[in-house]
């Protein structure tokens, strides 16, 4: 169900009214009434003289009560035992298809992020699953999974989230690591289990792969320098719905040309960022389908090589060498095309030229996190990463401040998890160690202040919170909970 469709000038007129602070309000609200009902009375109704908007919205539409809502952390516990606690007040129970919402029931339970997010997001659910992990939760992690896998194969994607208005666009494809960590649990078995939803995953973003040729982009597909590769995108064309007022705005001074792109960049996870801008500044410079992203390539990367795991299991050899190709072309074009030795990190690519965009990102340590990066690159990100990025609660996301919020001052748990395992796996434990420090320091500060963990810090002034974006910071909060158990775990099993 697509809320504007369904309740057409009402909708746009809610959003439009300045009533809601945010509009994710309106579009997650249940209607108490079928859309056509309450849409025939609002024209009935509009034009008395003593109309009243609001009062109207209370009477047909119930607003959804975020389950944290009155939620106090006990004084004097630890950030552990907060943690333990919210896993019960952030889980949501097997969805009811009754209430008439934009809500996607899903069969399992589910853990949410927090805050204004009470629905399962793809990627954060990784590393959310982290923290599940280490808390002996792995009935969690697999129900999350089954919840993937059932909207992989109920409608050919894993949405951003279970709301219809996502249907459009993904988030960045974890979905295989999320099955690598369950078959590290419970053995290879998993793999033979979660292979036809994998087989899916990788059909959505290499859809129209077949038809397309050098010079050319479609949906999530493009070429570069020789090589089939992938860019973010989102197949519906209008305004988002859970952002309908903002983006109504942006497009009044840009063109309805930035529709796409705005899409296109919360698929990334990275909504938004100087990453995705022209300039590095202005979101009227969007140009996100135009991006070849790095942290992109390689998560598909590891989706051909668990793909190729799968065949493997099951004897099928050719299979087995078809995504192996794949996966060795793609990692060529990441370590000859991504890389730029002068400067010393990897690097989106500018589609239309081939050069790089000039943006350095945390998105650089993708390659380690995945084993991609020759000695020689790891060795110079690691040297980037300790100069340019570090700062005093962790690395920064980017080196511009721009007012975006996946931009500097601010600072995200799953880039710190990211940055600190492929440090790790590279053997530069020293700088993984100090990252850690700083990182688990400002989340212990923070929560020593508020008693809560925040979706993302200000790293640059500790004292200072984080900011930018479309909303106000969120508390709760999926992923840093999960990062914070992982990499206290981590640091324990090396001191």
């Amino acid at each position: 169900m697509i809320l504007e469709e369904d309740l057409q000038e009402l909708f746009y007129d809610l959003h439009e009214s300045g009533l809601f602070a945010d509009g994710k309000t309106i579009s997650d609200a249940v209607l108490l009434r079928p859309a056509a009902t309450i849409l025939q009375a609002y024209r009935s109704e509009r034009l008395t003289v003593d109309f009243d908007l609001r009062a109207f919205f209370d009477a047909n539409f119930e607003t959804v009560a975020i389950g944290e809502t009155g939620y106090e952390t006990e004084a004097g516990i630890t950030v552990e035992s907060h943690i333990d606690r919210l896993w019960e007040v952030l889980t949501r129970h097997p969805d009811s298809a009754v209430k008439i919402s934009s809500r996607i029931p899903l069969p399992y339970p589910y853990i949410v992020p927090g805050g204004r997010f009470d629905e399962i997001y793809y990627w954060d659910s990784y590393f959310t699953m982290l923290g599940l992990r280490q808390a002996g939760r792995i009935n969690m992690i697999r129900h999350m999974i089954d919840n993937f896998a059932w909207m992989l194969t109920t409608y050919g994607l894993i949405p951003n989230g279970n709301r219809t208005y996502y249907l459009g666009r993904s988030q960045p494809p974890f979905f295989a690591c999320m099955v690598q960590m369950l078959a590290e649990i419970e053995g290879d078995h998993i793999y033979g289990k979660y292979k036809p939803a994998l087989e899916q995953e990788y059909a959505f973003w290499m859809q129209d792969s077949d038809t397309i040729t050098a010079g050319q982009s479609r949906l999530r597909v493009t070429y570069s320098h020789g090589h089939l590769v992938n860019r973010y995108y989102d197949n519906v064309l209008q305004p988002r719905t859970e952002m309908y007022s903002d983006d109504a705005e942006l497009i009044a001074s840009g063109g309805q040309s930035l529709v796409t792109d705005i899409r296109a960049a919360c698929e990334s996870g990275w909504d938004f960022s100087s990453r995705w801008l022209r300039d590095q500044q202005s979101l009227e410079q969007i140009r996100t389908t135009e991006v070849v992203p790095v942290d992109l390539q390689c998560l598909l990367y590891n989706l051909e090589r668990v793909l190729k795991k799968c065949f493997e299991l099951a004897k099928e050899t050719q299979q087995a060498q078809y995504y192996g190709r794949l996966a060795e072309s793609r990692a060529a074009y990441i370590r000859e095309h991504m890389y730029d030795g002068g400067e010393g990190f990897f690097y989106d690519v500018d589609g239309p030229t081939g050069a790089s965009t000039g943006v350095l990102s945390l998105a650089t340590v993708y390659p380690l996190y995945f084993g991609l990066a020759s000695p020689v690159q790891a060795a110079a990100v690691s040297d980037v990463l300790e100069v340019q990025l570090l700062k005093a609660g962790g690395l920064v996301t980017t080196t511009y401040n721009t007012g975006q919020q996946w931009d500097s001052p601010n600072g995200w748990a799953p880039l710190q998890w990211l940055a600190y395992s492929g440090l790790r796996r590279y053997g530069y434990h020293k700088l993984a160690q100090t990252l850690s420090r700083r990182w688990l320091s400002l989340n212990d500060k923070v929560f020593a202040a508020t008693g809560k963990l925040m979706e993302k810090y200000n790293v640059v002034d500790t004292s200072l919170p984080s900011g930018g974006g479309e909303y106000p910071v969120q508390d709760g909060f999926g992923w840093t909970n999960g990062v914070y158990l992982a990499m206290k775990a981590a640091e324990h099993s090396v001191t």
